[in-house]
């Protein structure tokens, strides 16, 4: 018997895998989840806590284990990285068409995304062959996540249609205001900061040290063209960022000189 109706729309929906690096209880997944279940198939796998700053870490001297939640959010002890290759390799069902990583809470911009376990989350995706995207709420309280999902789910519907570069990922940083203040969408680069503040000794309750990371360095180069700048005029800033490292303008020179190295 053919399928017809919504059985067959729920066939042809995109299938996403959705994870953060803020943990399977963070607000900003909650409500990326309930906007992308309109229009997509959604299965999130998120790591169990906190996970800011994680980067492309994995999880090597310890097993890892998935915990199904009421909400049938997966829950993984691992990073953003554990939870996005364990959700392609055992946890669903088929491969996602797409994976999505956020809302996190707070920027991703600039030097920011190497040290973003929301961007590894997405590159992880990424390296199994599958497109991705980070999305991002940036503002002083981060109360508009719903307009960073609203868009984000614009964006995956251009994506069916125009699909991403095999070796690129995308990183989306959103105003928060409401979605009438948003101005548009830009395309950028990543701007760069001055390098952060010294790490803060302090004291514990012992009198023992102990250290906590100095506040992010001030922007250096933020001018029009950049993450920065489009947020701070109130645009969506989607900046294209590339799997491969290499400095590929420096392989010339430096074949010349390393030449010279004697073994």
């Amino acid at each position: 018997r053919g399928l017809v109706g919504s059985e067959m729309c729920i066939r042809d929906r995109m299938k996403l895998l959705l994870s953060n690096d803020d943990g399977v209880h963070a607000l900003g997944i909650k409500v990326l989840y309930q906007e992308l279940a309109k229009h997509f198939t959604v299965t999130v796998v998120a790591p169990d806590r906190n996970c800011s700053g994680a980067s492309n870490s994995l999880t090597l001297l310890n097993p890892l284990r998935a915990q199904t939640l009421e909400n049938n959010f997966i829950s993984v002890n691992g990073t953003p990285t554990d939870a996005v290759h364990l959700g392609v390799s055992q946890l669903m069902s088929s491969t996602p068409d797409l994976v999505v990583a956020g809302i996190n809470k707070g920027p991703n911009l600039g030097n920011d995304t190497l040290y973003s376990g929301t961007v590894a989350a997405a590159t992880e995706g990424r390296h199994m062959g599958i497109p991705a995207i980070a999305v991002s709420l940036l503002g002083k309280h981060e109360l508009y996540y719903q307009t960073a999902a609203i868009i984000t789910a614009k964006i995956i519907q251009r994506i069916q249609h125009n699909p991403l570069a095999a070796d690129q990922i995308l990183n989306i940083n959103v105003p928060d205001v409401p979605l009438s203040e948003i101005k548009g969408i830009k395309v950028t680069r990543l701007g760069h900061r001055h390098k952060a503040e010294r790490m803060k000794k302090m004291q514990d309750p012992w009198q023992r040290d102990i250290y906590w990371y100095g506040d992010l360095g001030e922007e250096l180069d933020g001018g029009e063209g950049t993450d920065f700048h489009a947020v701070a005029n109130n645009y969506v800033s989607v900046t294209p960022l590339t799997v491969d490292m290499t400095a590929h303008n420096s392989i010339n020179n430096m074949t010349k000189w390393i030449s010279e190295v004697t073994l």
